[in-house]
């Protein structure tokens, strides 16, 4: 039940490196390359250019094409599909054109994986670049952030490189990061400068998202100035010569604590240096001199720098790297291993960032077919079939958790989740997150795809998915709640425009305008504070004389100033 490929080939390729991760395999042997894996074909490459040998891993999404197998065909373990000459030729100039653009181009706009992925950006950006990063918190489900996504990107592209950095953030994929910053509604755009957050914006508006991003690029360049100790001791021996040397320096380290975040090496700079400055033409009628932080050339991508370099011939070459011989004859011992120890360095860190550790997690806790039927299955991925799968997984049965990464409805809540004994201040992707590590932690796994047909009239059951078949003895469903249409004339046709059931992924549509709330339990009451906080008015309209929902909710709704109510009252 393992997809296997053989690629048989004459001429040489770039040469195949033992890597083994979780459920993947692959390793070369004399002339046949062969990778094991479940769904996707890992390559990893290393090849010599320049005399430095270069090392990147490329997914591909593996389907059998060839002869007479289709996608949904299983080969079985052990046997191969033979590629002609031709197809790995044009294989293999291909890959080796992805490893040279991926390692070392900036993208437009990068998705973030993990939370260590994002951290790593803050502080790089914070400490050898000054740019500021543009954070985009969306979610797949969310209307409103599609329609935003290519604005965002076409902003990124105006703003260029060289200004700003973007980044996109999916809240359910990376829900502690969402966590981290409090997002109750999406879109959201956090702004960050010097490795702190400086602005938010909640909703879809591209007139308000380019304000802000021209608002912290001005301030990034605004404050990018830097006031060394020398220059401050010079200026103290114009103006003050009576201070002493330490009295100078505890006037810097000061102002350098002012930075306490990503500044490992104590200096003076951005609007502390600034303020510094207008302090002491204040009280000495003279400004300090300040330098430039950060250059241009600190600014720029790795790949602009290299394509500057080379196109202007200053790619600066020895007679030792002209002939292709490295001069390690003149380093000391001391130089050669810090010079190692750099290397390892950053081939983790540049591997992390390709195919970070996160990356692995879907492997890790994902469903593998084996030779006999499971023993449950469990469709639905919210609290209810994470709440089976705990228990089911501590009993010993190794459940089968089937829905796509979405985390049900709760997953997408913009509100607290407050009403749950002993959960505070956290958001729906948090809780779904830490249930669905918890049944893993048990021995639950996980297949990511959506269900399209149960068969019940053979035994073992069979639950048909997107792209594979589970046999299994038992079958618990937990697919949770559907919106309650009213199922009125123009409803569904309004769908999209106008008409929605979700008021955290859509509600940003409405800013400023009059929307109206239909139900009367704790949904309505949700969905209705919502849209109070963003748009103009919320009338809640309700059948009855009294709300169904908790009375805090109710109460909160009843007492807020711009919600009406109306009761006794239907929409036909």
């Amino acid at each position: 039940h393992t997809d296997v490929v053989g690629i048989q080939h004459t001429e040489p390729c770039p040469p195949m490196t033992r890597k083994t991760a979780t459920s993947l395999t692959f390793f070369r042997e004399q002339n046949t390359i062969t990778i094991t894996t479940k769904h996707t074909l890992l390559v990893e490459l290393s090849y010599k250019k320049d005399g430095i040998v270069h090392l990147a891993l490329i997914s591909f999404r593996f389907q059998p094409i060839l002869n007479k197998a289709s996608p949904s065909d299983k080969i079985p373990l052990g046997s191969m599909l033979q590629w002609s000459y031709s197809s790995v030729l044009r294989l293999c100039p291909l890959l080796l054109l992805v490893i040279t653009q991926s390692t070392l181009a900036r993208p437009l706009v990068r998705q973030i994986r993990s939370s260590h992925e994002f951290d790593r950006l803050i502080e790089k950006h914070a400490t050898t670049t000054g740019l500021p990063v543009i954070a985009d918190f969306y979610s797949d489900g969310c209307g409103p952030c599609r329609q935003i996504a290519p604005v965002f990107q076409q902003l990124a592209k105006e703003t260029g490189q060289e200004t700003a950095v973007f980044v996109k953030i999916n809240t359910q994929a990376v829900p502690d990061l969402a966590g981290r910053f409090g997002i109750r509604s999406i879109p959201t755009f956090i702004f960050f400068h010097n490795g702190v957050k400086v602005d938010v914006l909640n909703g879809a508006s591209g007139q308000a998202l380019q304000q802000y991003i021209s608002g912290v690029v001005s301030k990034s360049r605004r404050d990018n100035v830097l006031i060394t100790p020398e220059t401050l001791e010079k200026y103290y021996k114009e103006v003050d010569p009576t201070k002493t040397k330490d009295e100078v320096e505890k006037v810097y380290l000061k102002c350098a604590d002012m930075n306490k975040k990503h500044n490992p090496k104590k200096q003076c700079h951005g609007a502390a240096a600034l303020n510094l400055s207008k302090g002491l033409k204040k009280k000495y009628n003279k400004s300090v001199e300040t330098t430039v932080r950060f250059t241009e050339e600190d600014r720029k991508p790795a790949d602009k720098k290299q394509n500057e370099e080379q196109a202007t011939g200053k790619v600066k070459t020895t007679d030792a790297a002209s002939s292709n011989k490295p001069n390690l004859h003149l380093a000391t011992k001391e130089d050669l291993l810090e010079e190692l120890e750099k290397r390892l360095e950053a081939e983790t860190e540049a591997m992390e960032e390709e195919l970070g550790e996160d990356d692995f997690a879907e492997f890790e806790h994902s469903y593998s077919p084996g030779d006999f039927p499971e023993r449950v299955a469990i469709i639905g991925g919210g609290p209810a079939g994470m709440s089976a799968a705990i228990y089911a997984a501590r009993a010993g049965l190794r459940p089968v958790v089937v829905a796509p990464p979405m985390g049900g409805q709760l997953q997408g809540k913009g509100v607290d989740v407050e009403n749950y004994p002993g959960l505070a201040n956290v958001t729906g992707p948090e809780v779904v997150a830490a249930m669905r590590d918890q049944a893993a932690a048990f021995g639950a796994v996980f297949e990511c795809e959506e269900v399209v047909k149960i068969d019940s009239s053979v035994r073992p059951f069979k639950v048909h998915t997107n792209s594979s078949v589970i046999e299994t003895h038992a079958i618990i469903v937990a697919t949770g709640a559907q919106s309650n249409w009213l199922n009125i004339p123009g409803e569904y046709e309004m769908r999209g425009g106008g008409v929605s059931s979700c008021a955290v992924c859509d509600g940003a549509a409405f800013y400023q305008k009059d929307v109206v709330v239909i139900g009367g339990g704790d949904t309505a009451m949700e969905e209705a504070l919502v849209l109070a906080r963003t748009s103009k008015s919320v009338t809640v309209v309700h059948r009855r004389n009294e709300f169904r929902a908790s009375k805090v909710l109710a109460q909160r709704v009843m007492e807020h100033p711009s919600i009406k109510i109306k009761w006794n009252s239907i929409v036909t």
